[in-house]
Parts: C-alpha cells; structure tokens; sequence
C-alpha cells in the first residue's frame, strides 16, 4: 500500500526489507503490510514559553526571567531527524515539547546563575544569544534545532530593578551626557577617518581592477589566439574528413552503380532472350501458319476476284453493247421524227406553228386559271356597271386567251387568224 504525509511530518518505514529504517519527510511511499511497519512523527514548530521564577544571579539577587522559543525537529537533516526518530518516536508533540522546555529551562537557569541583574537586565540580546547557543547544542543531539530564542520579560519581588534604575538613572543620564559629547567626537573623528579610508580604499580598489582588468584582457587575448588557432585547425580537419567521407561516399556509390548497371544488362539480356523465346513460340511460329493461311486465302480470294471482275466486265461489256445500240437506235428513230417534223415544218412552216400554238392553248389556259383555281376566297366589289360572279371571271380568262395571238405574232411574226394550210381556206381561233 501507498502511503504520504504532508511537508510538516515524516514518515518511518521498518521491518522486512528496511534495514536500516526508510525516513520520508514529506512525500509517499510504499509499504507491505504484515511484513513493514510505518510510524509518523510531527515536524510542526513548537512555540515553548521558558519561566524560570525566584532564580539567584551571580550577587544572589533572585530574579524572575521569562523567554519564547521557537523549534522544530529537522526533517531536511537526515541525521537530526534519525536522531528525533530514536529519541521521540511514538511521543505526541506536548512530550516532545516538554522535553525541550524542561532543557531549555535548565540552560536559561544555568545562564543566570552566571550573570547579574545588571548585566541580563541591560544587555537582553546578549543574554538570548547565550541561551541559544548553549541550547542549541543539547537540543541538536536530540534531532531538535532551535529557530529562535527572545528573551520576554525580567522582574524580581525585592524591587532591586526599581531601586536600581534610581540610582543608575542620575548615573546613566551623567553618563548619557558625557558619552553622548564623546560619542559625537569620536562619531566625527571616525567618520573622518572613514572618509579618508573609504578614498584610499576606492583608489586601490581602481587600482586593482584596472590590474585585473589588464590581466583579464592580456589573458583572455592570449586565450582567444589559442581558441581560434585550435578551432582554425579542427574546422580544416573537419572539412578534410568531409570530404574524404564524401569522396569515399562517391566511389561506393559508383561500384554500387556499377553493380547495379552489370546486373540490369544480365537482366535485360536474360529477359531479351526469355523473350524472344517466347516471341518464336507464341508469336512467330503461329504468325507463320497464320501468314501461310492468309496467303492461301488471299491467293483464292484473288482468284475468285478475279473471276468475279472478268464476269462482271463481260456482263458490263454486254450491257453496254446493248444500251449502246437502244440509244443508237433511239437516236435513229429522234433523228427520223426530227427529221419527219423538219421536212413538215418545211412543207407547213406557219401552219405547223400554228398547230403546235393550238395543242398548247389549253395548257396555257390551265396555267393562267390556275392561281384562281387555288384561291379559298374572293371577293369581289362591283361599280354597278359591270358584271358580277362567275361569269366576270371567266369573262376574264377568255379575254386573256383572245390576246394570246397578238403575243404571239410579237413573238414569232405569225398571224394565227391569217395562216392558211392546205385545202382550207383559213385558220381561225
């Protein structure tokens, strides 16, 4: 199991596997149950008040003196807190107190014994001083060391205090006087002598560091010529051994290289021939039946091609002998007609021109007839004088036919109503 404690107590482990004990002063640790056994022990400061009553000084004037000390056992110091373990382990911190007050209460009684009233009475601090350092010693060696130690009160019950301050009141102002004018004279003569000192002394003191200074400076020249000789020296062979590095670097690489490239050409030719091999067997030798059939086929389908275009020119030669000789004969039957209505235009001329003007009317009048044939709708508006319907528009048509033969005899120079043909008088319209 884990225990911990707090930075104001300490922790001893013992038993099995803890020999000598483990002492923790604020922290964890881990102990076995059953087998180690664990103990804490308090390092709080004890603040202890110190009265020694009715205590004769070295004139045998009994005096009563009070004092305040502080102390704590010292967790930091690892023989101190051995030595508290040994002395003080299982003791609440009043025992513990006690134990400190009643040495501390043997020291002070020891100290006043030693001293008068005057002298504990006017110098405190020297009396503190004494009980501090005697005590310290004791309490030490017991693990406990002593913060602070403050003389508080001095009185007495024969009222020896008062009668002296009486008598040594006139003495002590006489004195205070005199000391004071003393204490003035020598306060300026000494800080005269201070004064003078302090120059003397701020003028060597320039002087020695000036010294140092030069020292300094003539050392640490002759250090940084060193430095950068050394570093000047380690650079260049620091970049020698890069580049010897570097160059050996470069060689590996290229037999690395070169073994590389030796084994790719074995590879590429290993693979050139695994794959010319398989080329000739899966490529060339069926590429050669596959050719040999293609040329077979092609030889026939030549023939057959052949054979076909032989036909089919035949055929073509044929037919084209045979059309030649429709058109040649169609030519000659045109010709014939041609040459039949010729010698009719010779032997008519205007009749026959005016017989063709005739077989043409009646086109001619389906075409004039034809827009109105297609009309949806007409209206027609009349003035009251003309006529009005069907009739107006036949009217209309006729009149159109009846000035065709003066176009046409602009046109052709022929007068259809003067053309007379054989064995008729004349040809009307």
């Amino acid at each position: 199991m884990f225990y911990t404690c707090g930075p104001n107590e300490a922790m001893v482990v013992s038993g099995c596997l803890r020999s000598p004990p483990v002492m923790i002063a604020g922290g964890r640790v881990f102990v076995l149950p059953c087998f180690q056994k664990i103990q804490r022990i308090s390092l709080n400061i004890l603040t202890l008040s110190v009265k020694s009553e009715k205590v004769y000084t070295r004139r045998g004037v009994p005096i009563s003196v009070t004092g305040i000390a502080q102390m704590k056992i010292q967790g930091q110091n690892k023989e101190m807190l051995a030595a508290a373990c040994q002395m003080f382990m299982g003791k609440s911190e009043g025992e513990i107190a006690q134990i400190a007050l009643e040495t501390l209460e043997g020291h002070q009684r020891a100290i006043i014994a030693h001293l008068t009233v005057e002298e504990i009475y006017r110098d405190r601090k020297k009396f503190s001083e004494e009980v501090f350092k005697v005590a310290s010693s004791d309490l030490f060696n017991m693990g406990i060391s002593v913060v602070s130690y403050t003389l508080k009160d001095v009185h007495d019950d024969q009222d020896y205090l008062h009668s002296l301050g009486k008598s040594r009141t006139a003495q002590v102002q006489k004195d205070a006087r005199i000391g004071e004018a003393q204490f003035k004279r020598d306060a300026v003569i000494r800080e005269a002598h201070a004064k003078q000192e302090k120059i003397s002394a701020q003028h060597v003191n320039e002087i020695q560091m000036a010294m140092a200074q030069r020292d300094y400076e003539l050392k640490k020249a002759s250090y940084d010529i060193e430095v950068n000789t050394k570093k000047a020296e380690s650079e260049m062979a620091y970049q020698l051994q890069v580049a010897k590095t570097k160059q050996l670097i470069e060689e590996e690489k290229m037999q690395v290289q070169v073994v590389e490239r030796s084994q790719q050409i074995m590879l590429q030719q290993q693979e050139i021939t695994r794959k010319e091999k398989e080329l000739e067997a899966k490529v060339k030798k069926p590429a050669e039946a596959t050719r040999y059939q293609i040329e077979k086929l092609a030889e026939a389908q030549r023939a057959q091609l052949i054979m076909e275009a032989e036909a089919e020119a035949e055929s073509i030669r044929i037919k084209g002998d045979a059309e030649a000789f429709a058109v040649e004969a169609k030519g000659r039957a045109e010709a014939e007609q041609m040459a039949k209505k010729a010698e009719a235009f010779q032997q008519y001329k205007e009749g026959a021109m005016v017989d063709m003007l005739l077989e043409q009317l009646p086109l001619m009048a389906e075409e004039i007839s034809r827009p109105l044939a297609q009309a949806q709708k007409i209206t027609m508006i009349s003035s009251g004088g003309t006529e009005v319907g069907a009739a107006k528009l036949t009217g209309e048509v006729l009149d159109i036919m009846t000035r065709l033969p003066a176009t046409v005899e602009k046109l052709t120079g022929v007068n259809i109503s003067q053309v007379r043909q054989p064995n008729q008088r004349c040809v009307t319209a």
